[in-house]
């Protein structure tokens, strides 16, 4: 099954750069599906206001609703009800930004100074509680968790096919059918020069 992929404009950007919409989006991610009701008792917010961000995240094509007979946190809905209940999720498997022509451009650069941030935070938040609760995991997910960084002496062509062929990678991974106790396994990578304080 092909990648669904976002490529992030400027319009889509601005409605994006807003807290409980990151969030969201987030949750979705997870989740993969949630009613207003479940997605709106996770933010501690209202249904309407949950409600109201949902659909500006959809007018851009980020997010989708479709129904299910599926029963809902109540088990007010369900087959032979005459009812079906509505659901949101992802309408992509991924989000392309071209942050450095945002951060460039005088009219987004707040909103993508502000939505990287909030993606790297969210990212830290997750790896600080992977360590803060590793021991609890079974020992077989403990030694399957991997952690590394590296520096290396690449030229930008160099660095480029690398950064291409770890995405070719995990998109094989993505493509596999989960194995037996399979759970969701997070990836977190990224390659860019460093600073080393010579000259660039």
């Amino acid at each position: 099954m092909s990648v669904r992929r976002f490529e992030m404009d400027a319009q889509t950007l601005k409605v994006l750069a807003h807290p409980m919409r990151v969030q969201m989006l987030r949750i979705l991610q997870l989740r993969k599906k949630v009613s207003v009701t479940s997605l709106a008792a996770e933010l501690n917010e209202t249904t309407g206001a949950t409600s109201y961000h949902l659909r500006q995240l959809a007018r851009h094509g980020l997010v989708e609703q479709f129904e299910s007979d599926e029963p809902d946190e109540r088990g007010k809905t369900g087959p032979g009800t005459g009812r079906k209940q509505q659901w949101w999720r992802m309408a992509v498997d991924e989000i392309h930004t071209t942050g450095f022509d945002f951060l460039a451009n005088e009219e987004t650069r707040e909103a993508a100074s502000f939505v990287l941030r909030e993606y790297q935070s969210d990212r830290n938040r997750r790896m600080a509680n992977w360590y803060a609760t590793a021991t609890q995991w079974p020992e077989p997910w403990q030694r399957a968790s991997s952690d590394m960084a590296a520096q290396l002496e690449l030229n930008p062509k160099q660095t480029r096919a690398l950064a291409d062929e770890l995405a070719a990678v995990v998109n094989r991974y993505h493509e596999l059918k989960p194995g037996r106790g399979a759970r969701t396994v997070e990836v977190q990578y990224a390659v860019f020069p460093a600073d080393t304080g010579l000259p660039r």
